[in-house]
């Protein structure tokens, strides 16, 4: 068993669902980053972050657009191509772009393309219960799902720009009531973006599910960031949750080795990356 982990030489098995629903279990923070090509995903990899996301972000940081919506499939497809290069134990997660799952049948099209001719290991789509016919239609195929909520980039021309979400009462409940339609549909994951603390809370008792959270408090299963903006590269304002893990830093590596410690021993976020 595991013969392939002895020939790359590796200690444990890669990170896969059963591992992340266990860390969940345990009480084990989930450290997750983006990456975007070979070398940085080889570092995240060597940091032992257990997920990497190929997200549309690389629409903003890589590309140079104001927004991730003109980011196409093909992007992603590329992207998660050459970031499978440098991994190893990391689970692979990748962003279906805006308009590539309007549909269940599109959906289930181009959530094929990102596993085949990219290798990733689940997709990501944004959106509530709107998309649980799309959800359940990637679950009946063996197809994983994470289910993002919260800010939805994709949508913020709809929503008048990045902005904190589920600050009122009513929205909250409604973004728990989400979560738990997107989990029943068959969702592996949910990933919570720019909510407040307690709600990022109340979500993560509720499912069953992971929750991984990028600017959703101390209470949930996991962190996420994007990767340049742990390495301070990403220039001007910034979000509340982001830390440049470079200060005081030799390396790259030292710094994403340090964001995952930081998750790891609860010490990011600290009250000062939270909402309230």
């Amino acid at each position: 068993m595991y013969k392939q982990l002895q020939q790359r030489g590796m200690d444990s098995p890669p990170v896969n669902i059963g591992t992340l629903r266990q860390m969940k279990a345990e009480g084990e923070p989930i450290a997750a980053l983006t990456a975007y090509d070979a070398s940085f995903s080889q570092l995240v990899d060597m940091a032992a972050t257990d997920l990497v996301l190929v997200g549309d972000s690389l629409g903003m940081v890589i590309q140079g657009h104001d927004t991730t919506v003109p980011v196409t499939v093909d992007d992603i497809v590329y992207h998660t191509r050459i970031v499978t290069r440098g991994l190893r134990r990391a689970f692979l997660v990748s962003d279906l772009p805006f308009m590539s799952y309007a549909t269940p049948e599109q959906a289930l099209d181009n959530a094929v393309r990102l596993m085949q001719e990219g290798g990733a290991m689940m997709v990501k789509l944004e959106g509530g219960r709107g998309q649980t016919a799309v959800v359940e239609c990637l679950a009946q195929h063996d197809i994983p799902v994470c289910a993002h909520l919260g800010l939805k980039p994709q949508s913020v021309h709809k929503i008048g720009g990045f902005r904190v979400q589920g600050r009122e009462r009513e929205a909250a409940q409604r973004m728990v009531e989400d979560a738990l339609a997107l989990q029943n549909a068959g969702a592996d994951i949910v990933l919570l973006e720019c909510v407040p603390n307690e709600v990022g809370k109340a979500i993560t008792a509720a499912v069953d599910v992971p929750v991984i959270g990028i600017g959703a408090g101390p209470h949930v299963d996991g962190q996420i960031l994007v990767l340049y903006d742990i390495l301070g590269i990403t220039q001007g304002r910034t979000p509340r949750f982001v830390k440049n893990f470079m200060v005081g830093a030799d390396s790259n590596l030292a710094a994403i080795e340090a964001y995952v410690q930081a998750v790891k021993d609860r010490s990011y976020p600290a009250e000062e990356h939270c909402f309230s």
